[in-house]
């Protein structure tokens, strides 16, 4: 059996007598670490794993990554002599971090064509089998594409990163000035975790233009585990707050690429969080897309306005005025052949316009 590491599991037994005495017996568990050789390494837990039941149950982040004995031993307290022993064995293998290049993985935001803007994937990425991220762990490498309108810089396929001079003639740097890209790109802890955080200077982007950032993360000890994750910015001449969209049960929306995984018979339950100076705020308003493939080109996704809002609110949509906002599961089960949304949040201030959104992709069941 295989668990990850992030998983709480539990092992259960069926424990038959043949015997006429009494039936009063003692039961413990014991774990052994295995190597490729033998598992003869006991290890000690914790007092919160229950050992002397019939069950074993092991929350998670308990066990380190490997390979397990699992023993249960059943001892007749009126012959000790008399006992026998089972045994499982069960891997513990990395659940796979999320790559979040701005604050609770949101999808898009929106910044100002003079504000300096900070991707930060070494402190707001997430390791679901640690407490927190350990950012010196990882390699860092930067992608830019200037939504809509081109690909990713490449050369015959391979992708060119934000700070490479190369030039592809079919789909232009993001910077709005090639040369001097050195001055423009700020690359952050370059001593402990090199890379792990972009800041791409005011000045460099231009103004009315959406924009597609990938990070691209590579274990430094193992470089077959990746993970990759995307941000799209819209920017604007204005000085907009950064707004942050996240889910409230973070289990419930499972990061795939550029959207998050929703089961269609389960609600959505998201908040905002307003980075730095947030005064003046005038008004909080959700908005929220139908999504579907370019005709032409599905390097990009049309997003069209769900217009049925104000004729569902607080019957399918609920907080749609505030920072807490909730879709019931009859959105999606009465919209079966839509498979992406998009919850904006428009926060609107005395001087500016904040926009950010989290993007869904439905979970489609299994088909023959």
């Amino acid at each position: 059996m295989s668990y990850r590491r992030s998983q709480d599991f539990s092992i259960s037994s069926m424990i038959e007598f043949n015997c006429d005495g009494s039936l009063s017996t003692t039961k413990k568990w014991t774990i052994k670490n295995c190597t490729s050789i033998s598992c003869s390494f006991e290890i000690l837990l914790c007092e919160k794993v229950m050992t002397t039941f019939s069950e074993l149950y092991i929350p998670s982040r308990t066990l380190a990554y490997g390979v397990y004995q699992l023993t249960l031993t059943v001892i007749m307290i009126d012959s000790p002599n008399l006992k026998s022993s089972s045994s499982v064995y069960v891997r513990i293998t990395a659940t796979g971090i999320t790559a979040n290049l701005v604050q609770l993985g949101t999808s898009m935001v929106t910044r100002g064509d003079q504000q300096d803007l900070l991707l930060d994937p070494g402190t707001f990425s997430v390791d679901p089998d640690e407490d927190t991220f350990d950012a010196t762990k990882w390699k860092y490498t930067y992608y830019c594409r200037i939504y809509e309108l081109h690909n990713f810089p490449n050369i015959q396929g391979i992708l060119l990163s934000i700070d490479d001079s190369t030039v592809d003639p079919y789909n232009p740097s993001c910077l709005s000035n090639r040369s001097g890209n050195g001055t423009r790109l700020i690359f952050g802890n370059s001593t402990l975790s090199p890379n792990s955080s972009l800041m791409v200077l005011g000045g460099s982007l231009q103004a009315n233009q959406i924009y597609q950032f990938m990070v691209y993360t590579e274990n430094r000890k193992n470089s077959s585990i990746q993970a990759t994750g995307y941000v799209f910015v819209t920017v604007e001449v204005t000085h907009p707050q950064l707004i942050a969209v996240g889910c409230v049960i973070s289990p419930m929306c499972v990061p795939n690429l550029e959207f998050q995984i929703l089961n269609p018979t389960t609600q959505v339950a998201l908040f905002t969080i307003c980075i730095g100076t947030c005064r003046n705020l005038q008004s909080i308003k959700w908005n929220i897309y139908q999504g579907s493939h370019n005709s032409t080109s599905s390097n990009y996704t049309q997003w069209t306005l769900f217009n049925q809002t104000s004729s569902y609110e607080n019957i399918w949509f609920f907080g749609t005025n505030t920072s807490n906002f909730t879709a019931i599961d009859q959105l999606f089960l009465n919209n079966l052949q839509i498979s992406l949304w998009r919850f904006e949040v428009v926060y609107t201030f005395l001087s500016a316009i904040s926009t950010s959104a989290l993007n869904f992709i439905i979970n489609q069941p299994p088909a023959n």
